[in-house]
């Protein structure tokens, strides 16, 4: 699938596009990243694409060729309680618009993957599969999953019992049974997902 979407709205007189995205939603610890990029017009790689559909070193080859040519890029972050507080549908929303506003440039226009932003002070088009149409917003896709994807290595040294290394933090088996067996970590593990709540509660009650 073509990613040109962001040539139709250049078309349209939009001049600086951001294109925004999360990763880490569907976690069951750490924080979720999001990045926001404006890529010059015309710009093409083979190596942007769906962050999904990369292997992580493809990603990594994106990640230095995005901050190499990006007219900006920003990447932010809202942590485990953040998320426990606010959910985490809100908690990626607010991940995006600190992205946003940490870019050094301004712009007239926002692609986000399916994500509304109400009441924001400039257009913003929430775009289904937009990591799928957006050459921006898959930019972004990229930078955020990489960045986080980095934090879990570091995590992982601190919490090996865990493999966050291998799973980023995701419901794999080893994680539950790990969850299980040692329980969850606070400030680490969300609380709030219910995979996470159900080990702690059974941990509590044995004690």
């Amino acid at each position: 699938m073509a990613l040109d979407l962001d040539e139709q709205y250049y078309a349209q007189g939009y001049k600086f596009i951001v294109g925004c995205d999360e990763a880490g939603r569907g976690c069951l610890l750490g924080p979720v990243f999001a990045a926001a990029v404006i890529l010059p017009q015309g710009l093409t790689s083979p190596l942007i694409n769906d962050s999904k559909q990369l292997s992580a070193k493809k990603r990594e080859e994106a990640y230095d060729f995005i901050v190499n040519h990006a007219i900006a890029y920003a990447v932010a972050s809202v942590d485990a309680d953040e998320i426990d507080e606010v959910n985490i549908y809100n908690a990626s929303r607010l991940a995006m618009q600190r992205a946003i506003d940490k870019l050094n440039q301004d712009f007239d226009l926002v692609l986000t993957d399916a994500m509304k932003m109400p009441n924001y002070p400039k257009p913003v088009i929430d775009v289904i599969h937009g990591d799928a149409l957006s050459l921006s917003i898959a930019a972004a896709s990229i930078l955020a999953k990489v960045s986080r994807d980095r934090l879990c290595l570091e995590l992982d040294e601190k919490y090996p019992e865990y493999n966050i290394k291998k799973n980023k933090g995701y419901g794999t088996k080893y994680h539950l049974e790990a969850l299980k067996k040692y329980g969850p970590v606070k400030h680490l593990h969300r609380f709030s997902y219910a995979p996470v709540k159900a080990c702690f509660i059974e941990k509590v009650s044995l004690f």
